[in-house]
Formats: structure tokens, C-alpha cells, sequence
């Protein structure tokens, strides 16, 4: 009776025990689902490969020690393969805030909870830019008619004016690129798409105008070679996005920090052309994107 009476106090400690440990661990694990900023002791930042991804982390060191500093917190840089590989990472919560196109906002927005708080400001453009296309000289195109039968190469599947603004453009005039085309392929950069066009892999491609007279500015690429036939009207200039679901007092000084940029450290900004300053913008900016992608019947889901 003794021993049934102990055993059944040794079980009322134990149960006693387990149940604070249990309530202990659960509030534990609230806290860290809740994502306090005191909890935060590294911010991911994403880019989209616009071109070869050791040139890209180059090119942003003096940005990251800007926002290092500012914000107060270390930040890993991440350059996915592709522009989806980006979309994926902060969809599993890999990355916290991102440089995106437009349309790879628009699926980001969709997919992964990216919240636009900053858009790039550029001198001449403002807060736009246009999407191209051009032709080697000696390929015999100029105009997007003369495209048919030759060869032709995309950006990504989620550039804005690497593949959406094109494809839009190629619909209108009833060019199937898949059907019209010699070829039609995806090499997954700008500088890419100039320098496939330059050699003469393919005979014209899709690029935008930011990156062109970048590469014509560093001799990369020359008029005389790769010649713009065809421009699009203005596009929204290219938003950074940060998860929806980080703290709101890290999404401030994130927003903060950069916004500030061109008054603190404007030797920053040269990373991609002529960049000024950053201003602030919101999801809503972007529905022009969401309409060119309803003209071309997309599901915004396989693009990701």
C-alpha cells in the first residue's frame, strides 16, 4: 500500500514535471514562430541573376556594409541560379528581403509574401525602364517581323523584360515565338542574352535598357553590333520586397535604411548604372504587370 502510495506520488511529480517542461517549450516555440527582431541575428538578402553572380555579390559589398551598419544586423547575400530559385527562397523563409524584376515581384507577392517598400530611382528614367530587343547586324532583322524563321533569345521565364514584355509585344502582332522562331530558348541573364547576340549564337534577343548602355558603357557590348530595333513603353522600375511576415520594427529599419541610401552613402548606389536614390512604393504599382501577364493567359503559379 506504502509502495502503491509512493509510486503514485513519484507519477503526480513526473506528470508535474513533463506538463512545465511541455508549457515551457511551447512558449519557446511561440516566441521564435512569432519572429522577434530581438531573435534576428542575420538577415538573408536575395538577388536575381541578372548576370554572373560573382560580379553581382561584388558589386553589392559596399551596399551590404551600408545596411550592416544602418541596420544593425549581419546580412547574407543570396544568388539564386534563376529568377524563380529566388521566389523559392523566400517562400521557405531562406531569404528575408529581395531585389526582384516586376513580374518576379508579381509571383513573389503571389507565392511568398513579398511586401514592395523602395523602388530604384535612375537619371533619365526615373522610376521606369523599358524593355528591348536587339539584333546582331549582320543577322538581317529590323523589325520584330524579320524575327520570324530566325533565331531568338528570352532572359528567364520571370523577367519583366526579358520574356513578359516581349512575349506581350510578339502576341500583339500575332508572332508565336515557339511556333515563328528557328529557336526560341531562355538564357537566364541579361548580360548573357547581349553577349549570346554579340557572338552570334542566336540572332536577336530581349534585354531592357538599363543593362544594354551598361554594357555598351564598359565596352562590353557596341551599338554597331547589337542594335536596338524595338523598345516598349515605360515599366515600373524594379521594386525591393522584404517577407510580410518579419517583424514590423525590422521592416522599418530595412525600409529606412535604404531610402536613405542616396543621402548617406550615395558611392552605393553605382551597382547596376545610375541608380539615384530609392523611393517608396507599394504592391498596387505593379497591377500594370499583373494585366500584361492576364494578356498573355498566364498561370503565375508554374513560373515559380
Amino acid at each position: 500500500m506504502l509502495f502503491r502510495s509512493y509510486l503514485i506520488g513519484r507519477f503526480f511529480l513526473v506528470s508535474v514535471f513533463i506538463l512545465v517542461i511541455a508549457l515551457l517549450v511551447g512558449c519557446g516555440l511561440r516566441q521564435q514562430s512569432s519572429g522577434s527582431s530581438h531573435e534576428i541575428k542575420v538577415l538573408h538578402m536575395g538577388l536575381i541573376p541578372t548576370e554572373d553572380s560573382q560580379k553581382m555579390l561584388e558589386s553589392f559589398k559596399p551596399m551590404i556594409a551600408y545596411l550592416e551598419k544602418k541596420i544593425g544586423i549581419k546580412i547574407k547575400p543570396f544568388v539564386a541560379a534563376d529568377y524563380s530559385g529566388v521566389i523559392r527562397a523566400m517562400h521557405s523563409k531562406n531569404i528575408d528581403f529581395a531585389w526582384y524584376g516586376p513580374f518576379s515581384y508579381v509571383l513573389a507577392a503571389k507565392e511568398a509574401g513579398a511586401e514592395a517598400f523602395a523602388v530604384e530611382v535612375r537619371e533619365g528614367s526615373g522610376a521606369f525602364y523599358k524593355s528591348i530587343i536587339v539584333a546582331h547586324r549582320d543577322s538581317g532583322i529590323n523589325t520584330l517581323g524579320d524575327i520570324k524563321g530566325k533565331t531568338f533569345a528570352f532572359v528567364d521565364p520571370a523577367s519583366t523584360s526579358g520574356n513578359l514584355f516581349p512575349r506581350a509585344q510578339f502576341k500583339k502582332m500575332g508572332i508565336d515565338p515557339e511556333k515563328d522562331f528557328k529557336n526560341a530558348i531562355f538564357v537566364g541573364g541579361h548580360e548573357a542574352a547581349e553577349l549570346a547576340v554579340k557572338a552570334k549564337k542566336v540572332q536577336a534577343a530581349a534585354d531592357n535598357d538599363i543593362y544594354y548602355n551598361l554594357m555598351v558603357s564598359k565596352g562590353l557590348i557596341s551599338p554597331d553590333e547589337n542594335k536596338i530595333i524595338w523598345e516598349s513603353d515605360p515599366i515600373p522600375g524594379s521594386p525591393l520586397a522584404y517577407r510580410k511576415d518579419l517583424p514590423e520594427d525590422i521592416k522599418k529599419r530595412i525600409k529606412d535604411a535604404v531610402l536613405d541610401i542616396h543621402k548617406e552613402e550615395p558611392a552605393t548606389l553605382g551597382y547596376i548604372g545610375k541608380v539615384l536614390r530609392y523611393e517608396e512604393t507599394n504592391d498596387e504599382k505593379y497591377n500594370v504587370i499583373r494585366d500584361v501577364a492576364r494578356l498573355l493567359d498566364l498561370d503565375l503559379r508554374k513560373n515559380n
